[in-house]
């Protein structure tokens, strides 16, 4: 069997970002159950100098669809960074799983050789080959920001482990 761009993002990503809906929904749960606003994890961060929560779930959303739109040759949706709640930031998670899936496989075509570009600042980009793209910067860049929004719960005492992070395996 041969393993596929549209395998090694989309399916990835779903997986992950899936379960990262279900570590925020038991965010969700813990504050609730221990009666505080649930915004306390929302702008929560692991260091002063580190992005909170909310911003970590945006951004591993964004990478995700940018990530496969650049490796499909399309155009990714734009989604606003105003997410203010953990349901919000859930529904954010579930529009992205939703782009992601509608993706068409031929789309995917050809991807592994595909010239990407992405920016790194004013004028400046990084330059890749869609496999080196996907395998070198986009898997590791989603994971980190995922593992980031894991530990963040996990700091503030939300009752998750591994088997949350990786899913029902």
């Amino acid at each position: 069997m041969k393993i596929t761009v549209q395998a090694l993002s989309v399916d990835v990503f779903t997986n992950t970002l899936g379960n990262l809906s279900a570590i925020l929904e038991k965010g969700l749960a813990h504050a609730t159950a221990r009666k505080f606003d649930p915004s306390v994890l929302v702008s929560s961060r692991l260091a002063p100098d580190m992005l909170p929560l909310s911003r970590q779930v945006q951004i591993a959303c964004d990478l995700a669809k940018n990530s496969v739109a650049r490796l499909a040759a399309l155009e990714p949706p734009r989604f606003e960074d105003n997410e203010k709640t953990i349901e919000e930031l859930r529904a954010r998670i579930a529009r992205t799983i939703d782009y992601l899936k509608g993706v068409p496989a031929s789309a995917f075509e050809g991807a592994e050789d595909r010239d990407l570009k992405v920016p790194a600042g004013p004028e400046k980009f990084l330059e890749f080959k869609g496999l080196d793209f996907l395998q070198r910067w986009a898997i590791p860049n989603v994971f980190f920001h995922v593992t980031t929004a894991y530990a963040i719960l996990r700091h503030n005492g939300v009752e998750i482990g591994k088997r949350d992070f990786i899913g029902g395996a």
